[in-house]
């Protein structure tokens, strides 16, 4: 589903910038992406972006959409290939950039929306619409400070966008605070996973199995080292308990 909030954004023909931004999204927290630099790359020819996730645009387009998400500044592009002769592009995503870009849709949806929010509107009523309403932003990003020691700020657009989505999808505010709970358990004292204490992190596409954990389950001698890596992934750790 494209992410109409995000299309809007983009303006000009943003349903097809959205679907690319939102299927690099997707390959940037699976297994074939790398951390370079402390950012998160995927690399591919437009041919295998065509073939693997576009079939249904031309190269050209796909082309057209990558380059003019790079003049944004959204997506980021480098070469980190050993072989010189290799002009393969890796990408990632500037999540400011994002944030800046819906950060300022939210500013121009605030213009035209008057409505006069209450404390107390339900659950139900909160995801209505994809303007929700400010308390439950401000709920979740100030639990998740409290308990992590973080410190967010509801206002975020990435943030909202989040929380929308997971609220559309029947999450309460509970929930949300479950989530936070189950994985501080799990990562605040772990010094190689606590950075995944985020919003981008703990809401995304893994909610439902972090909401669901009983009891932290990552072992306590997982090595984290760099050596830790074999075939891209980390031995001693479920995979499934990844945020990535």
């Amino acid at each position: 589903m494209i992410d109409t909030d995000l299309a809007v954004a983009l303006g000009s023909n943003g349903d097809r910038e959205a679907m690319v931004l939102q299927q690099l999204n997707y390959w940037l927290h699976s297994k074939s992406a790398k951390q370079i630099n402390g950012r998160r790359w995927i690399y591919n020819t437009y041919d295998n972006w065509k073939k693997d996730s576009f079939p249904f645009f031309s190269k050209s387009t796909i082309r057209r959409t990558f380059t003019k998400l790079e003049e944004q500044g959204i997506v980021i592009t480098g070469n980190f290939n050993k072989a010189g002769f290799d002009k393969t592009k890796w990408y990632s995503i500037d999540e400011e950039k994002l944030d800046e870009l819906m950060s300022r849709r939210c500013a121009q949806n605030e213009h035209t929306n008057t409505r006069d929010y209450t404390e107390t509107t339900t659950d139900k009523d909160i995801y209505s619409s994809a303007k929700a309403e400010p308390a439950i932003y401000k709920e979740v990003i100030d639990y998740l400070n409290e308990k992590a020691g973080t410190k967010y700020k509801s206002s975020s657009a990435v943030s909202k966008r989040l929380i929308d989505a997971r609220g559309k999808e029947g999450y309460s505010l509970e929930d949300f605070k479950m989530v936070i709970q189950n994985k501080c358990a799990t990562w605040l004292h772990d010094s190689k996973m606590n950075k995944y204490l985020r919003p981008q992190t703990l809401f995304g596409t893994k909610f439902e199995g972090y909401l669901n954990e009983k009891t932290p389950n990552v072992p306590q001698h997982a090595d984290f080292a760099p050596d830790a890596f074999t075939n891209g992934e980390i031995e001693g750790v479920n995979e499934d308990e990844l945020p990535f």
